[in-house]
């Protein structure tokens, strides 16, 4: 199997005190451990740093830039970086109009597109209710990985 990992997976991994943090941990972990390919996009990496230096007090993580710049750095050698394809917006399209996506559930489809032209079968996220409507990937919450990670 293929994984890509959702944005909000990557932020609560990295984002220490939060609560959800050793869930997306482990789950990461445990993916590694059956030895999945997990990748991540470009559009993943943009959304982090959205919210990593977004202040506080606007729901982001505070981070200046060079501590944002810092942890791209780790994240990209952590996971295999799917960049930008021929077919992405084509797919993106035709998911959004035969889905009726509309606002920011744009940015949802896109990652379905990309991962679609790049041939990745599963996403891990915590928001699994965002992705029902894409019945071409499978969608795996975090959450169900912890018994695995008791074992």
């Amino acid at each position: 199997m293929s994984f890509a990992v959702d944005t909000n997976v990557l932020l609560r991994s990295i984002d220490d005190g939060h609560v959800a943090q050793p869930i997306a941990q482990d789950g990461l972990l445990v993916l590694r451990a059956r030895g999945e390919i997990l990748s991540i996009f470009p559009q993943n990496l943009i959304e982090l740093w959205v919210v990593a230096t977004r202040p506080l007090a606007n729901n982001g993580l505070g981070w200046d830039i060079a501590r944002a710049q810092q942890e791209l750095a780790v994240l990209k050698n952590l996971f295999v970086v799917l960049a930008g394809a021929d077919g992405i917006l084509a797919e993106w399209e035709r998911l959004s109009v035969q889905r009726q996506v509309m606002g920011k559930q744009a940015h949802d489809a896109q990652i379905v597109a990309s991962m679609l032209v790049h041939r990745v079968t599963h996403l891990l996220t915590f928001n699994d209710s965002d992705f029902k409507r894409f019945t071409e990937i499978t969608v795996v919450n975090p959450n169900s990985l912890l018994d695995e990670s008791l074992s």
